[in-house]
């Protein structure tokens, strides 16, 4: 068996057509989506994802202003500009690419922002929202999870065991509701797990996002199991990788994604229906 792949950037690439379509209906009615991307200091990495998510706004039609800070800048004067940006009618999403600078709080950021324009879906409303069902902001990486399975028609996960490896606020937890959401029957793994393979092994649906190289190998999986893979990490050459021994599972799965070219394109798609979806509920209809 060799798995088929889910391919992140096609699926991207029809989710933001989808959200192209919205956007002009919006503009019709004189309403232009705007984002607000906030990156503090000179962390490389996050140059390259602030771009990656102006250029993906600009293809969509939204509005995607980047405002640069550098890394002296205080916790005050981040506080005072995203309560600018609250109060500005014309911002619908505010996104502050993390990490900060040592000296910052990266929670007391987080909650300074709107809920109403939490597009990251990392405020402590939009977790509580996400956890006992309501509407809300769902952060970008598991909701991008989501459309993948349900893009290989897995919408409905009654009868599925889903492991997911990993707790973090930012995937781990919010993963673990949202597959819940969906009828399925969840187990989170972390560092702590004794016997990791054990549980892997029961899963149809595995979901690994610990940031760790081979954390997931052939052995640990359930032939014909669905692995998503959101790890990015480097190999011994410098190439790009996820948390899954890719040739080795690939050999095994049924389904899997890759890395690059998987869930990251998605997790930057869903940014954009998040903004999208902030801006079309502050218009009356």
């Amino acid at each position: 068996m060799t798995a088929q792949l889910i391919d992140g950037n096609a699926l991207a690439s029809s989710v933001r057509a989808e959200v192209a379509h919205r956007v002009q209906a919006l503009k019709a009615r004189g309403v232009q989506p705007r984002l607000s991307i906030i990156l503090v200091g000179e962390n490389s990495a996050s140059q390259v994802y602030v771009r990656s998510k102006v250029a993906d706004s600009e293809q969509t039609g939204l509005a995607a202003t980047l405002e640069r800070y550098p890394a002296e800048l205080t916790e005050a004067e981040l506080l005072a500009r995203i309560a600018t940006l609250n109060a500005d009618p014309a911002v619908h999403g505010i996104l502050v690419q993390l990490p900060l600078p040592a000296h910052m709080n990266a929670n007391a950021v987080i909650e300074a922002i709107a809920p109403a324009k939490d597009v990251d879906g990392f405020h402590v409303a939009s977790a509580g929202a996400l956890m006992v069902g309501q509407p809300g902001f769902r952060p970008c990486t598991p909701y991008g999870c989501m459309r993948m399975l349900e893009s290989i028609g897995l919408r409905d996960l009654k009868g599925k065991h889903a492991v997911v490896i990993g707790r973090s606020n930012i995937v781990g937890k919010p993963m673990a509701m949202m597959l819940l959401a969906a009828n399925a029957t969840v187990t989170i793994c972390h560092s702590g797990t004794p016997d990791l393979g054990a549980l892997t092994r029961q899963a149809d649906i595995v979901v690994a996002a610990v940031g760790k190289r081979k954390v997931l190998t052939a052995d640990m999986i359930k032939p014909g199991a669905v692995v998503i893979d959101v790890g990015m990490n480097r190999d011994d050459a410098g190439k790009l990788c996820g948390d899954v021994d890719f040739a080795g599972v690939q050999a095994v799965a049924g389904w899997i994604t890759p890395v690059p070219g998987g869930v990251g394109p998605m997790t930057r798609a869903m940014l954009l229906v998040n903004t999208l979806e902030a801006a079309e509920s502050a218009t009356p209809p």
